[in-house]
């Protein structure tokens, strides 16, 4: 059964979670572009179809297919995702991570905090977004630097708390502009 409205006020909820981080990391106008695809026809209609409030719709679609076509399809047109950074290395002849800049990968510890206090609600802690990191940490799944400068942020939130953590990364994103 398909839920319109509700994946509607989950991603809306979750996008707006987003854009508040974004302004606290210092990247508000990257945070109000952030996951636009979401509300295609391409990823909006699958993510209705599957919608169970309580975990991305991607996942049921992949239990019934053995792929998400939403996934697919967000993944290509959103740089905040460490898979959209895989490309073929002419060298190698093989298809390798690049290590993303900075600002996708603060967008991307954004979406991964706003994607954990949707998710888990008032059960929400600062240790979830590190713990659900730690899945594929050292799989081999983002390019290493990518996947340090993550840990890091995630570490830092679980350890420190989010305004010690959004302090850190505006400075960070201070001296990589003028560094």
């Amino acid at each position: 059964m398909a839920h319109p409205l509700k994946h509607f006020f989950t991603i809306t909820k979750h996008r707006h979670k987003v854009i508040a981080h974004c302004a606290k990391a210092g990247i508000l106008r990257q945070g109000l572009r952030h996951d636009l695809s979401k509300y295609s026809p391409a990823e909006f209609i699958p993510g209705a179809r599957y919608y169970q409030g309580t975990r991305s719709p991607n996942e049921r679609e992949r239990e019934l297919y053995g792929y998400s076509r939403a996934w697919l399809h967000h993944k290509g047109r959103n740089r905040h995702h460490y898979e959209y950074w895989n490309d073929y290395n002419p060298k190698t002849k093989s298809i390798e991570n690049v290590e993303m800049p900075l600002r996708y990968v603060v967008e991307m510890f954004c979406d991964r905090v706003a994607a954990s206090k949707t998710y888990n609600g008032d059960a929400y802690t600062d240790a979830h977004p590190y713990t659900y990191f730690l899945r594929i940490k050292g799989k081999h799944r983002m390019h290493e630097k990518t996947e340090e400068l993550l840990c890091g942020l995630l570490e830092r939130l679980r350890d420190e708390g989010e305004e010690a953590t959004f302090a850190y990364i505006r400075k960070l994103l201070r001296e990589h502009r003028h560094g």
